[in-house]
């Protein structure tokens, strides 16, 4: 039976995953620091093999804690969608962030599953800090309250800095995961999200 983790409740996987011991590397917890972290009833998940192949706990922490990240870039998205006189090309940006993450929130809820590790609500998280590039609650009433150029500029920095925080934990999970699917998707998000950012630069200059 699919476990579903409601991310109101954040009590355990932090000291179970900072305790347990990975095959062969550590995780960088350091670039995931401002997030709490989804509960879980599963102990240390070690090193294994299942239909993804090998994984270690950095792994799980990897999609653990950028399915929450990943929800709260499309709730962004959602409210600037939601603003029909914000910029179109702004909109535009946030009609691509969103037809790319949502798809990769169920990527990564595939890895967990098959990795015996229980799936992870896409509820976003409010609580930021500069590593993880996470809006706070206030952030994101801020951004739902704008307007217009205002709107747009606002989410354009906004997403600037969450995009810097997906970037750094994908980093993490290329040096230190063991999956070569979320090494991949990693990759690839750091791929993206890079020539995201080139994009709003070039956005914000053009406001």
């Amino acid at each position: 039976m699919r476990m579903r983790i409601h991310l109101a409740v954040l009590p355990a996987i932090a000291g179970t995953l900072l305790l347990a011991g990975c095959a062969g590397s550590t995780p960088d917890h350091s670039s995931m620091s401002g997030m709490d972290m989804p509960s879980t009833s599963t102990s240390s998940i070690p090193s294994s093999t299942g239909t993804d192949g090998a994984h270690n706990d950095a792994d799980v922490m990897f999609a653990t804690m950028m399915i929450p990240h990943h929800a709260q870039a499309v709730q962004m998205a959602d409210m600037l969608l939601a603003k029909p006189d914000a910029d179109p090309k702004v909109r535009a940006l946030a009609q691509r962030i969103k037809a790319a993450q949502s798809p990769e929130i169920t990527e990564m809820n595939r890895f967990l599953t098959s990795w015996g590790a229980p799936a992870v609500a896409p509820t976003p998280m409010t609580m930021g800090g500069m590593s993880d590039g996470m809006m706070s609650g206030d952030d994101m009433a801020e951004l739902e309250h704008a307007d217009g150029k205002a709107a747009s500029t606002l989410f354009l920095r906004q997403m600037m800095q969450h995009h810097r925080g997906a970037i750094t934990m994908a980093d993490a999970e290329r040096r230190t995961g063991a999956s070569p699917a979320a090494k991949t998707l990693a990759a690839r998000i750091v791929t993206a999200q890079t020539s995201e950012i080139d994009l709003m630069r070039s956005l914000l200059a053009s406001l």
